[in-house]
């Protein structure tokens, strides 16, 4: 009796630790608006976007891209894969750079580190 009392308890504790694991890799994506609204809180740090993919353009493996989202539009620069063609919708994971602000509008790129 007590060595079954055990394993449940154990295979709770395995279960609750499984299930903070699974959460934890399910990064949450930024919508673009909230990036640009809010600069100086994400610049320089890693975040997830997801949107269309509107004017792209590539040479040699790299190029850049716009992509929007029902909040705003961001240009990805992307230096390890060619940028995906115009409509595709896709995620991003990269860097978030502020190159600067103008009253209420922020020129900022996503560095690519890859696609979801």
């Amino acid at each position: 009796m007590r060595s079954l009392r055990s394993f449940r308890r154990a295979a709770s504790h395995t279960c609750a630790v499984a299930a903070l694991v699974l959460v934890a890799g399910c990064a949450s994506v930024t919508p673009i608006g909230e990036l640009l609204q809010n600069s100086t809180k994400y610049n320089g740090k890693t975040v997830r976007v997801k949107g269309e993919v509107g004017e792209s353009a590539g040479l040699l493996g790299r190029g850049g891209y716009q992509l929007k989202d029902n909040t705003g539009t961001i240009t990805v620069i992307t230096e390890t894969a060619a940028p995906p063609p115009k409509g595709t919708k896709t995620g991003v994971k990269g860097v978030f750079q502020s190159l600067f602000t103008l009253g209420s509008k922020s020129l900022a790129v996503l560095q690519e580190q890859s696609r979801f």
